[in-house]
Parts: C-alpha cells; sequence; structure tokens
C-alpha cells in the first residue's frame, strides 16, 4: 500500500458573488434556466454535464456524469443505453438526483425528483438526431457489461459502419426527472455559502434559506 497522502491543505476561497432571495424566481425552473444561461456563456462546453446519483434496489448508491439534453416545467431529459447500470438502477428505484456544478461561477444546483421514461417517439428524434458515428456507438456497446478486449467493440463499430446507418435500439432511449426538490448553491468567502431549497407543495414552490 502506498503513502497516506494528506490533502487537507488544499483550500479554495469563494469570491464570485452573492445570492439574496429577493433575486430568486419564485419558479426553480425559471431560476434553474437563468443560471444556466450564464454557465453557457462561462463553460459551454461544460455547462450542461452533470452527475446523475441513482440507487439500486437495496438502497446502494452509484453516481456518474452524464449530460442534460432539455428541460422545461415537465422534467429534466437525459439519454442512455436502459440495460446499463444506471438503467436498471432506475427500473428497480425510480428515484435520483441530478448535481451541475458550475466552477467559473462558483455555482452548484442539486435537483431531486421522481425518473420516468420518455415516449418511445422522442427517444427516436433524438437518437436520429445524433452524429452517426454516436449512433452507431450507442448500438455497438451494451453499455456496462464486462467486454474481453477494446478491439472486440472497434470490430463491431466497423461492422456497423459497413452497414451505414442503425436505428433507434428497443433498449436505448430518454429518462426525465421530475423535481421535487431544488437547490440553489452560490459559493461564499470563509464557507459561508448562500443556499435556498425549493420544495415542491399543493399550491407550488415553498422556498427557504437553508445555513452553510
Amino acid at each position: 500500500m502506498g503513502d497516506n497522502r494528506d490533502v487537507s491543505g488544499v483550500r479554495r476561497e469563494y469570491q464570485y458573488a452573492g445570492l439574496d432571495r429577493s433575486a430568486l424566481s419564485s419558479d426553480p425552473v425559471v431560476q434553474f434556466s437563468h443560471w444556466m444561461d450564464e454557465a453557457l456563456a462561462a463553460d459551454p462546453g461544460d455547462a450542461t454535464s452533470m452527475t446523475l446519483a441513482t440507487a439500486d434496489a437495496t438502497g446502494y448508491p452509484s453516481a456518474r456524469i452524464v449530460l442534460l439534453k432539455g428541460f422545461d416545467q415537465q422534467g429534466f431529459t437525459w439519454f442512455t443505453n436502459y440495460r446499463s447500470e444506471k438503467g436498471k438502477q432506475l427500473e428497480e428505484n425510480p428515484c435520483a438526483e441530478l448535481l451541475f456544478y458550475w466552477k467559473a461561477l462558483e455555482r452548484q444546483v442539486r435537483i431531486r425528483g421522481r425518473v420516468v421514461p420518455v415516449s418511445r417517439e422522442e427517444s427516436v428524434e433524438y437518437f436520429n438526431s445524433r452524429p452517426l458515428g454516436s449512433q452507431i456507438g450507442a448500438v455497438a456497446s451494451h453499455q456496462s457489461q464486462p467486454i474481453g478486449g477494446r478491439e472486440l467493440l472497434e470490430q463491431e463499430v466497423e461492422r456497423l459502419t459497413k452497414v451505414g446507418s442503425v436505428e433507434c435500439p428497443d433498449h436505448w432511449g430518454g429518462f426525465r426527472l421530475v423535481p421535487e426538490r431544488f437547490e440553489f448553491w452560490q459559493g461564499r468567502e470563509s464557507r459561508l455559502h448562500d443556499r435556498f431549497r425549493y420544495s415542491a407543495t399543493d399550491t407550488g414552490w415553498h422556498v427557504e434559506r437553508l445555513q452553510p
């Protein structure tokens, strides 16, 4: 076993901006849209990257980075192989949380809710809009399954490339998280961060400040 590495001295001060209740929209989707616009302006390459946290039927968690492909009042959408680890976990336990971290803006957004598959029509429409290489990759890869070597995957990609076109597999498509809770986090000096939580109620969204 290697030497224990002490990284306790690594620190960062957050000094970009503060966040007041008066600056927040009463609608968290609208507020998220404002922050996404600013994130796209600051770092367009990674603005839509989000951590997707899921858990299996026993409660054991998993997390990975996926890409947000759309959002509106109905929810937040991404696409994947339904037979992947995350797909199987969402089938067993259709609850998840999304986390966006925008380093340049010193901001985080957490979104929790239940997850539902999107319609087959929506999945096919998005699949057909992807570059051919991405389409072939989605068909060639049995996502999350063991493979003997990369050359086997490359051989399947070569075979499908010669075919020239592929159709959206039945086991590939979109998920939509229907939000029940949001948390907007703005970094502040001395770890006294600004945090606001939106919780869904029968009459709308309840907003409250959280201690850092």
